[in-house]
């Protein structure tokens, strides 16, 4: 075998040169490429700290973020923040903290000098930022000027100019700090460019300021956009108020608290009724030892809270605030502190759900009741679209007496359908055998007749009470299952002749795997064949449905959530469905005493306010709202 010479190469120019001669076998490029590899250098302080501020300062949001907790960590009770451009033109923070000395300003503004870690214990920190990065990262990417005046001395300044000492002297300023940041990422094009428009960055701002706001309700916050006030948080103790100023003001009357407890660590906060949801998940406000976290643990545990309440494609509206010891969660995971790692996860997944649960438990029927503003347009643009043509009819011509007006309605009236007014009574009126109840002892009034074949309509004390008798009675079914299962085992209704159910088979062996399951709660299969099921019993709860259709949904279910869900989840998810097809359907005609009795048990049982796909089951029009349809208000 003979062997190619050996062809001298130019040097290589470059590392893509150098990995080119190295694979094209020159010893020259390897032996170059070997040096250019462990050649090793320091790189300058202004990049150290460039690349250090990518990881603290990624848009002015982050920036404000470091600012107010340097002013909460400071014991302000007072933050007034200014924002121009979204952020990006000037970030502007004053709080009346304790303020600094000359000489601690200085060394402020050094990589990693801080004053909220006394020792070096860094797995028991107390406040809100602690790593000594936030301060010198801003000031090598921005223009930063930073006041501050110690209680009974003189104020002082310092001006960092993308990492230079600018200039500094004496400041005129009450107690306290202001820091301002201009001109971000100016010199940073390449980061510049991938920031977003004004309007985005001053959302994220807000959000910041929002979520801050939320941990401390002891603090006034105040934000200024381009000279406008947009955002205003006064002092308060209560907590549930200043989640639901910060987000939306009905959220106070539409929600929850939690308050439990469990091996040190303490759950509180507020949580939506699963009828007040969102389309997007940023109304789900976390928090930890009182700092804001994006945990998807606690993310998944919330989903996990809500489920069967609500639809797959809406989010709650919660502020969760967990505290627990310091050695139980790290906080050290990532630059921004936005993320945390527990100890013990299943046991704080556990506690979280567990706490929903109980408080949402306690709702009972409550479901969320919004001002029918729109329901009364609606009202008033209907009846003034019927009544516009028997105005025209009823208008009189110039000149026409009363007479003629009077005869001229009788004619119309005469003239118009059967169908409008309602018919003379054709029958003799008989005496009620007993007077019907009074409205006074029930939240959801009595059952005063049904619109539809679908709509219980009932009278309460103080409005009009409409439920969906569908919806009502699927969530009740559902909550017996529930109750049942707890208990061990929901009874079983034999089939007199076992059902055959068809399907493709890959159907078949899912549901094949949850025989035991099912089994649990009433529904007893077996295999018939490569594609078919054996249905030889059916829940007791579900009385005379349909096993074909059942079956058919249920295999669905399993083929889209399977592997996604816990076991006790997809006994949730059978048992939802179950419910849906063992519910009074829509078109059923229902007796008083049935509709009354289906009333009377959704006041008694838990999450009745909303179906097991998270619609409303009920809803109630006002008394004075009424009024107001008919002008009496």
């Amino acid at each position: 075998m003979r062997l190619a010479p050996f062809i001298p190469q130019p040097r290589p120019q470059g590392a893509s040169c150098a990995l080119i001669a190295v694979f094209s076998g020159s010893r020259e490029g390897v032996d170059w490429a070997r040096g250019w590899l462990v050649s090793i250098r320091r790189l300058p302080e202004h990049l150290i700290n460039r690349i250090a501020a990518g990881e603290v300062v990624e848009r002015p949001a982050s920036a404000l973020k470091e600012l107010v907790e340097n002013a909460l960590d400071a014991g302000a009770m007072r933050i007034a923040i200014r924002l121009a451009e979204g952020g990006i033109g000037r970030i502007e923070v004053a709080d009346d903290g304790c303020g600094l000395t000359p000489a601690d300003m200085a060394l402020a503004l050094e990589r990693h000098a801080t004053s909220k870690l006394p020792d070096e214990d860094i797995d028991r920190v107390a406040t809100m930022g602690f790593r000594g990065e936030a301060l010198p990262s801003i000031a090598s990417v921005a223009r930063l000027t930073l006041e501050s005046r110690v209680r009974g001395a003189d104020g002082w300044c310092r001006v960092i100019d993308n990492g230079v000492l600018a200039s500094e002297g004496p400041a005129a300023l009450p107690p306290g700090t202001r820091v301002v940041v201009e001109a971000l990422f100016e010199r940073v094009p390449a980061r510049r460019k991938f920031l977003r428009s004004g309007r985005s960055e001053y959302a994220a701002c807000l959000d910041v300021v929002r979520r801050l706001a939320m941990s401390r309700p002891d603090v006034t916050f105040s934000v200024e956009h381009d000279g406008r006030r947009v955002l205003a948080a006064l002092q308060s103790e209560d907590r549930p108020a200043r989640v639901a100023a910060l987000t939306d003001r009905a959220l106070k009357e539409n929600s929850v608290a939690i308050d439990m407890v469990r091996e040190q660590v303490i759950l509180g906060g507020v949580a939506g009724l699963p009828t007040f949801h969102r389309g997007v998940a940023d109304h789900q406000y976390l928090f930890v030892n009182g700092r804001p976290v994006k945990d998807r643990l606690l993310i998944g545990a919330i989903r996990g809270a809500y489920a069967e309440m609500m639809p797959r494609d809406r989010h709650a509206v919660v502020a969760l605030f967990l505290d627990l010891p310091s050695d139980q969660v790290d906080v050290n995971v990532h630059p921004a502190k936005t993320e945390v790692r527990f100890r013990d996860p299943a046991m704080i997944r556990g506690l979280i759900v567990s706490g929903l649960r109980r408080a949402l438990d306690g709702a009972g029927h409550r479901v969320v009741q919004r001002a029918p503003d729109d329901v009364l347009a609606a009202f008033h643009s209907n009846a003034a679209a019927e009544a516009q043509p028997l105005l025209h009819q009823y208008s009189t011509r110039n000149g026409s007496t009363d007479q003629e007006h009077i005869q001229g309605v009788a004619g119309l009236v005469r003239d118009r359908p059967s169908s409008f007014f309602a018919p003379p009574p054709q029958a003799r009126a008989e005496m009620a055998t007993a007077p019907p109840p009074g409205s006074q002892a029930y939240p959801l009034g009595v059952a005063r007749g049904q619109v539809a074949r679908t709509y219980i309509v009932a009278e309460a004390d103080d409005g009009l009470v409409i439920v969906d008798q569908h919806a009502a009675h699927e969530r009740l079914v559902l909550e017996r299952m529930r109750a049942a299962l707890a208990g061990g085992r929901v009874a079983a209704q034999a089939l007199l002749v076992p059902e055959v159910v068809e399907m493709d088979e890959p159907d078949c062996d899912r549901l094949e795997t949850r025989v035991a399951e099912l089994a649990d709660m009433g529904l007893e299969l077996e295999r018939f064949g490569p594609r078919a099921m054996l249905v030889r019993a059916t829940p007791a709860l579900l009385g005379s449905g349909d096993p074909t259709g059942l079956i058919r949904d249920l295999a669905d279910e399993l083929a889209a959530f399977d592997e996604a869900l816990s076991l006790r989840e997809r006994l949730d998810a059978i048992a939802g469905t179950m419910a849906c097809h063992g519910s009074v359907r829509a078109g059923r005609i229902l007796s008083v005493v049935e509709m009354n009795a289906l009333l009377r048990e959704m006041e008694a049982t838990p999450h009745s306010g909303q179906c097991n796909h998270g619609r409303p089951t009920w809803v109630k029009l006002p008394l004075d709202h009424i009024e107001k349809l008919f002008g009496r208000k």
